[in-house]
């Protein structure tokens, strides 16, 4: 896929210095046949709440496409925080309030250098989730730039996030949203891009489905729009956790992801864009720190990034994302996607083998063509049914219409329910679920 680049690359920046410990060293293996390039064994030590026991028991957590579990690491960095540099940042001259400015700042580097920002320490905004991102771009950018009749593309696949602000403002300004249909290979269906593209002034697209582990062609998009003379924002949720990415070579103007799903804690997101777009929009939410003068009369806007980080941002939490991209740095980019693309065809083979007409698999079929996420529909059992009966077995999984009812109604269902797969997941975490569903169908007959 275009975008994606190895995590090995030469020009990929280093952790900064001073940053926390990474991942146990024995977590990476060395690359043999048949053999994970991580050493899960080792590595599900870094998390503590995988040593908890669930109905007696042990936990097998397969829900990190809605929000992933967290290393120590990134837990130490935060009580570090807390406990020795607290304060607010932007706002003092004392020790810890430049403490804190610099570990805030140095955060912003940091996730900007691991998506390959052009300019890291203007293009990187702190906002609380990947939603509150893309609110941003349609509130700001979209109110101002976006007149009635308007073109927005969307798509079948997009989550609730990348698609109800859009909804939203086409309400407001009589937009013309156009939507790019899901193909019977549960891909999307590029046939009809250039009649949908004709007029558009934004194609907003999922980089990687949350229910079908899909990965569209964000380049190819991206070169199509831009020659039709609109601008691309891309859902990173679901691919920057799992996916060394380069914003230049996705080709994408704006990108949204967010810290909880990418081992950091909640609380915390990412909005990526262009700076020259940046500097355009005008502020998104009003108070301090986002202004440069305040008079009685008006006022005038503070500098990127800060112009769009009203108040007291979220410090501890971005102390913590940047704790987590050290933590997937030492890991690499390469070994993340590999295992997962590993543990992803083992799990397709496996369940395919073991229940075949019983257990349909939404999404494309081959691993290579998907990221991790099994949406499952178990014979006629109800997905919540379903979900309730595993979490018995200590397996967790996510039921429900995940936030993306369009492409449940594309998919004929109202819900499924849906294993995802990261990190700290190997074969035994898929036995665990495949012995869960036998049990399941033993329950419902």
């Amino acid at each position: 896929m275009a975008g994606v680049i190895p995590a090995g690359d030469p020009g990929a920046a280093a952790p900064p210095a001073g940053g926390v410990a990474g991942p146990r060293a024995a977590a990476v293996a060395p690359a043999a046949a048949g053999r994970s390039p991580l050493d899960v064994a080792e590595l599900k030590r870094d998390f503590p709440v995988l040593a908890r026991r669930v109905h007696g028991r042990r936990l097998v957590y397969l829900d990190s496409a809605a929000s992933s579990q967290h290393p120590t690491p990134v837990l130490a960095a935060m009580d570090r925080y807390y406990q020795q540099s607290h304060a607010n940042v932007h706002r003092g001259v004392y020790t810890l309030a430049e403490e804190a400015d610099e570990l805030y700042e140095q955060a912003r580097r940091t996730v900007g250098r691991f998506i390959g920002a052009p300019d890291p320490a203007h293009e990187v905004v702190f906002t609380k989730n990947a939603t509150e991102s893309i609110n941003l771009v349609a509130a700001t950018w979209g109110r101002r730039s976006l007149r009635r009749g308007d073109a927005v593309v969307l798509t079948e696949m997009e989550h609730h996030a990348n698609a109800v602000p859009w909804l939203m403002l086409a309400d407001e300004l009589g937009l013309d949203l156009r939507w790019v249909p899901v193909g019977s290979d549960m891909r999307l269906d590029l046939s009809a891009l250039d009649r949908l593209l004709d007029g558009a002034r934004l194609v907003a697209v999922s980089a990687m489905s949350n229910v079908l582990g899909t990965m569209p062609p964000l380049g190819h998009i991206a070169r199509a729009a831009h020659a039709a003379g609109a601008l691309v924002l891309a859902d990173g949720a679901q691919l920057v956790p799992h996916r060394a990415v380069d914003v230049a070579a996705l080709g994408v103007d704006f990108l949204a992801f967010s810290g909880h799903k990418m081992l950091g804690p909640t609380g915390v997101g990412v909005l990526w864009g262009r700076r020259d777009l940046l500097e355009e929009m005008p502020p998104f939410l009003g108070g301090g720190g986002m202004i440069r003068d305040v008079r009685t009369d008006g006022f005038v806007a503070n500098e990127l990034p800060w112009k769009f980080e009203a108040g007291t941002p979220p410090i501890a939490e971005a102390v913590g994302l940047a704790a987590a991209v050290e933590y997937l740095q030492r890991l690499g980019m390469d070994a993340v996607a590999a295992h997962e693309r590993d543990l992803t065809s083992y799990a397709l083979g496996s369940l395919s083998d073991r229940f075949g007409k019983d257990l349909v698999v939404h999404g494309p079929a081959a691993a290579e063509d998907r990221g991790g996420v099994l949406s499952l529909a178990y014979r006629d059992v109800h997905p919540h049914d379903l979900a309730q009966v595993l979490d018995q077995a200590g397996v967790c999984v996510r039921a429900g219409h995940h936030c993306a009812k369009p492409l449940m109604r594309r998919l004929g269902v109202t819900a499924t329910a849906r294993a995802s797969l990261y990190v700290y997941n190997d074969e035994a975490d898929v036995d665990a679920l495949a012995d869960a569903l036998a049990d399941a169908g033993t329950l419902f007959g």
